[in-house]
């Protein structure tokens, strides 16, 4: 499958709308399970881009890997998390503790960034050298998220939207949650906000995302609901976020989470997970085919 082509050639099915739709894996560099697996996926299945993690212990160990496959690749920022940062700490203070490493989980970055705590100026520097990381090896960087979602942060989100408009990235992503829970309700007031400021700096952004997290048996009901989750939308643009990896893949052990890292490679590299986009009248690509928002269309 070649990105940016139609599911179906130049021939599309009868009343299909022909809404772009991404799949991006994210994590890229976290670990050879889960680069191999995206790199996999990418030739063999539904996967369109990816998001890559450069801070991560095995980002260099398959760099050269990512650019030969030629995937739509974006930068998964991170100020979170196991691994350490690209800068010194005496370069980044506010964004490291006394051994030097990031903050495990958002939550308590969080704390940090709504006391006043978390340099503005500091996750700029730490970003732009992960970005620049991913551009020396002469990636065309499509997009710009992070790890752990941090970018819903207002403070954060600026400087996520300064830093593609200064340094040339057109699109960002716009993270969601569903239900009525007091955290999936915030997150999208947040992810509100940072629509708006990605919309008004002239970047762009999918109409509609959902991620697949943690999803049962069968291994292809969670890609399978969100496909039908976001064709229920009508939206002219969505983004499906996957977490895969093939096994056996013990580095994965450093990072705890609660992906169904090998059910979702399943997933993703099933026939019946194409047919269903095709049968659905979506065509894959990546965050390169959005349209730029209108900056004039919204409103400070």
């Amino acid at each position: 499958m070649t990105v940016g082509e139609s599911p179906a050639g130049d021939d599309v099915p009868a009343g299909s709308s022909n809404r772009l739709l991404i799949v991006n894996a994210d994590d890229y560099g976290m670990t050879s399970g889960i680069s191999n697996g995206i790199i996999a996926a990418f030739e063999r299945g539904v996967v369109t881009s990816t998001s890559a993690l450069t801070v991560a212990a095995a980002f260099d160990r398959h760099a050269q890997q990512l650019v030969d496959s030629g995937i739509p690749t974006g930068a998964h920022l991170a100020a979170v998390g196991e691994d350490r940062p690209l800068l010194s700490a005496r370069e980044i203070p506010t964004l490291v503790d006394r051994d030097g490493r990031f903050p495990l989980r958002w939550r308590e970055f969080v704390q940090r960034a709504a006391t006043g705590r978390v340099d503005p100026s500091d996750l700029t520097r730490e970003f732009r050298a992960q970005l620049t990381r991913l551009r020396d090896l002469g990636v065309n960087v499509t997009h710009l998220d992070s790890h752990q979602n941090i970018h819903l942060w207002p403070s954060v989100a600026r400087v996520v939207v300064d830093l593609a408009v200064t340094d040339g990235v057109g699109a960002v992503r716009l993270p969601t949650a569903r239900g009525s829970s007091p955290t999936a309700i915030a997150v999208r007031r947040l992810t509100g906000h940072l629509r708006r400021l990605a919309a008004r700096a002239g970047r762009a952004f999918p109409d509609e995302s959902s991620g697949i997290e943690g999803q049962p048996a069968p291994h292809d009901a969670g890609l399978r609901s969100s496909l039908d989750r976001l064709d229920a939308t009508g939206a002219a643009s969505a983004e499906i976020v996957m977490h895969l990896a093939v096994d056996p893949d013990p580095e994965r052990a450093a990072y705890p989470s609660r992906y169904a890292w090998a059910a979702q490679f399943a997933a993703a590299i099933d026939p019946a997970a194409r047919a269903r986009i095709d049968e659905l009248g979506f065509r894959l690509g990546s965050f390169a085919d959005l349209r730029p928002a209108a900056r004039t269309a919204v409103g400070r």
